[in-house]
């Protein structure tokens, strides 16, 4: 990984930006999650008392501590604490189910999980005990929110409550000679992204790279003291956690979390709340543009957004700035292995550039175009996205070839994509990393959704391809090949239904077709491209 520009501060640990929060920002609202209102000096007292609770129950530095949960203001002070104990987060997405979150608890070895039993009528806690698979590692259960339910011999379930009380047990002096010890250049969390391999890969990162980067990230959008952010991006995500709540303490901004995107909702929260700051993906935006109660929200308080995830219309550019009023619109690119941020527009670009470009590298790192041999190539011409520099991940946790298969020996990350770099710089993605489709602004990989679909007992072979989608950008199709001797009762739309109870819904299929062989190229591949033709003509 290439070393820290010199154009930014000295290092810190995300604590650290809590400490400087509540010495600067002091009585500032720093959350607002429906009734419960906390200024920046409650959230430092919060985390304080998170991190007694941790060290409680027996987190020791180093240990990794998974959080299964919406976007909760008991989602940061949780977090917080396990950092603050010297401890590493495992952010979860809500929307897996019981086997893919067992697949990260073990993975990670999560000594501790956090979640909640009562999300969108989910109890977590009962969809990890329905996968009925073995986790040795897990010895705690936390239910920030719900009801603790029955517990068992193997796992302590207890709730947030109990678990802030038992942390009264460790004294603040101690507390704080754990957090002196955390250093910035220790790992603050492994995210774990699903790949063209199948099987999700934890993203590792430490304390200096999420606050270096996003010191960079919210200098350029221009987020300031007293802003109110919306957060629509979930939490589990690199843009929900560090572009989202971590910039707003490291720049003092009011966090407000929203669990789930209801256009409706989003309306009004901006209009009791003032909110300042909606970043999201473009249809999260054109969803507001186009709704029919717009017109009786108040938005004026509304100055800044942020998007990108999906290709953004130059026209919906000009309507966010002229039905909206955003002074600064903002398009990006990055991925979890660059800790969210490779490269960003500035406020002052035109609309054209802004929909069509993602942006410059971000200050003090550096952006590439290769060919196959590994060669940089001029101008427009396009190749490979490769970056070096403080953004780039350490590495996939405990898997030295997949990462040394992404960074080379140089530092460079190979992230898969297909871009240009025009004269001024700045970047346009023209490819998909490999086979991955955009679901809503969720990342879908084929091999992964294929690898879960092979578990159904009638199916022999499956492929998996995007297809556009008028409200969600694209969806998946999957192409069946039938087992031989399968139910003959068993119809494409039984294997749809199957999908969404045995994974994410975002991954889940809207199509099934049946086909009696997959396209193949000479080496036994499966032609992709083909098989979005197929799409095409149902």
């Amino acid at each position: 990984m290439a070393g820290k520009s010199d154009f930014l501060s000295n290092p810190q640990t995300i604590l650290d930006l809590v400490d400087n929060a509540a010495q600067e920002f002091g009585d500032f609202l720093a959350v607002v999650d429906e009734e419960v209102r906390l200024t920046f000096l409650d959230l430092a007292r919060e985390t304080q008392s998170s991190a007694r609770a941790a060290i409680a129950a027996g987190l020791e530095p180093g240990d990794r501590a998974a959080i299964w949960a919406p976007n909760i203001y008991e989602w940061i002070i949780a977090a917080l604490g396990v950092l603050a104990a010297g401890g590493v987060v495992v952010p979860m997405n809500t929307r897996f189910k019981g086997a893919e979150a067992a697949y990260i608890i073990e993975k990670s070895r999560a000594r501790i999980l956090f979640t909640v039993t009562n999300f969108l009528d989910t109890d977590y806690v009962s969809t990890l005990r329905a996968a009925q698979i073995k986790l040795p590692s897990l010895e705690k259960i936390i239910v920030l929110r719900g009801k603790v339910g029955e517990t068992n011999s193997e796992v302590t379930v207890e709730s947030w409550g109990d678990y802030l009380k038992h942390g009264e047990s460790v004294s603040i002096e101690q507390a704080k000679v754990r957090q002196s010890a955390v250093k910035p250049e220790n790992i603050s969390d492994i995210i774990f992204t699903s790949g063209t391999t199948g099987n999700p890969k934890g993203v590792v990162v430490t304390h200096s790279q999420s606050v270096w980067v996003y010191e960079a990230w919210t200098e350029v959008i221009g987020l300031r003291a007293g802003d109110r952010y919306l957060i629509v991006n979930p939490f589990f995500h690199t843009f929900g956690y560090k572009a989202g709540w971590m910039s707003c303490i490291l720049r003092g901004a009011t966090i407000i979390p929203m669990r789930m995107f209801d256009i409706d909702a989003v309306l009004k929260i901006i209009t009791q709340e003032k909110v300042s700051v909606l970043p999201g993906p473009p249809t999260l935006l054109q969803g507001i543009l186009d709704a029919p109660n717009r017109d009786k929200a108040d938005l004026s308080s509304l100055r800044l957004t942020v998007t990108g995830a999906a290709a953004v219309p130059v026209t919906l550019i000009e309507r966010l700035r002229n039905e909206m009023n955003f002074e600064t619109i903002i398009t990006g690119y990055g991925l979890t292995e660059s800790t969210g941020t490779v490269a960003m527009c500035r406020y002052d670009d035109d609309p054209e550039t802004i929909a069509n470009f993602c942006g410059k590298a971000i200050p003090g790192t550096e952006l590439m175009i290769i060919d196959d041999d590994g060669i940089k190539l001029p101008p427009n011409e396009p190749g490979e996205v490769v970056v070096r520099g403080y953004n780039v991940m350490q590495g996939y946790f405990e898997q030295p070839e997949e990462t040394a298969a992404a960074i080379d020996a140089e530092g460079w990350l190979h992230t898969g994509d297909i871009g240009i770099l025009d004269p001024r710089g700045y970047l346009k993605i023209t490819d998909r990393k490999k086979d991955m489709f955009i679901v809503g602004g969720f990342n879908a990989y084929p091999a992964e959704i294929e690898n879960l679909m092979a578990r159904h007992p009638d199916i022999a072979q499956v492929a998996v391809v995007g297809e556009p989608d008028d409200r969600l950008g694209e969806v998946g199709v999957a192409f069946v090949v039938r087992r031989a001797n399968s139910d003959p009762q068993v119809t494409p739309e039984a294997i749809v239904q199957w999908a969404r109870t045995e994974m994410a819904n975002y991954k889940a299929p809207r199509r099934v077709v049946f086909v009696d062989a997959l396209p193949l190229n000479a080496s036994g591949k499966v032609l992709k491209f083909t098989l979005r033709e197929w799409a095409k003509n149902p």
